[in-house]
């Protein structure tokens, strides 16, 4: 199908009339497993994120009415965890055949876009977002990190777990060093259970133990292996967990090595405990740099 600049593909037709008054299509996202199809529009002069469930993307399996529930349902979860560091929703709407999230647009770049730099590329593309975060100095990558942790302190705060979330929820600008969460749908109210078994939402690279048993909990130390995780993704090996791979100091590598404990006893018992130890040990990094320096100068 095409609609005004933007070509993409569909498993069947379907109607898009109620994109007309949101703006001019300039790009979309259809190659998404979830069941959403997304738009970016533009009218005068400002630009929006449209989210939209109730067509059957090229990639989904499952059934729209089902994706058209959980959009539904991630209109609260929205409203109840809205914070600076994540894009900010504008409008919700029924359609004839579908339900449409709309979002404030913001200039960044997906760390998993699979779509245009899938399997190895990810890591070897020069253009790769992934690729080029990598790249960037561990200061913006830490102050990045410390936005990560601070809205899932927020969210663990308002009673809240992390469902879902991976590197593919992640823009970055490379241009002002912002970064902005883009995708919290599945979160849930806390204490979960995981329903799916080894099938539970999130990407197997930085997913607990327990989000591949069915019927165990899916809590805030759930979300401690998450952000553990998400650490070693962006300053370290990923799964290779190991120190060789470590790319900052030593002190924050035990606080993130401890949050990726297969044992769930072992790590720390809360997300607020974890971002505490982890700021404790930045802090600490920051000191002995600025010490460092003065005796230099």
């Amino acid at each position: 199908m095409t609609i005004d600049k933007a070509d993409f593909q569909l498993q069947e037709e379907h109607c898009f009339d109620w994109l007309k008054p949101l703006g001019e299509v300039f790009c979309v996202f259809d190659q998404q497993d979830s069941g959403n199809i997304s738009f970016g529009v533009e009218k005068d002069g400002q630009k929006y994120f449209v989210k939209y469930a109730g067509a059957k993307p090229i990639d989904f399996t499952g059934n729209p009415e089902e994706a058209m529930e959980r959009l539904r349902k991630a209109v609260p979860v929205y409203e109840s965890l809205a914070h600076p560091h994540v894009i900010m929703l504008l409008d919700h709407f029924s359609t004839k055949e579908g339900y449409v999230l709309v979002f404030e647009w913001f200039e960044g770049e997906c760390l998993h876009s699979h779509w245009s730099f899938g399997g190895k590329a990810k890591y070897t593309n020069p253009l790769s977002p992934f690729y080029r975060f990598k790249k960037l100095s561990i200061e913006k990558r830490l102050k990045a990190l410390d936005a990560i942790f601070a809205f899932h302190a927020y969210v663990e705060a308002q009673e809240y777990v992390a469902i879902d979330f991976y590197d593919g929820s992640i823009l970055y600008d490379f241009e002002n060093d912002e970064i902005k969460i883009c995708d919290i749908d599945f979160y849930q109210k806390s204490p979960s259970v995981n329903d799916r078994g080894e099938h539970f939402w999130g990407a197997y690279r930085s997913k607990s133990p327990e989000e591949f048993q069915l019927g165990a909990p899916i809590d805030s130390i759930t979300n401690v292996f998450n952000l553990g995780a998400i650490a070693f993704g962006l300053l370290g090996g990923e799964m290779d967990h190991s120190y060789a791979k470590w790319e900052t100091s030593s002190g924050l590598y035990d606080v993130a090595i401890k949050a990726v404990e297969e044992d769930r006893q072992k790590r720390y018992a809360t997300v607020k405990e974890f971002y505490h130890a982890w700021s404790l040990e930045l802090e600490g990094k920051r000191m002995k740099i600025t010490k460092k320096t003065e005796r230099l100068t």
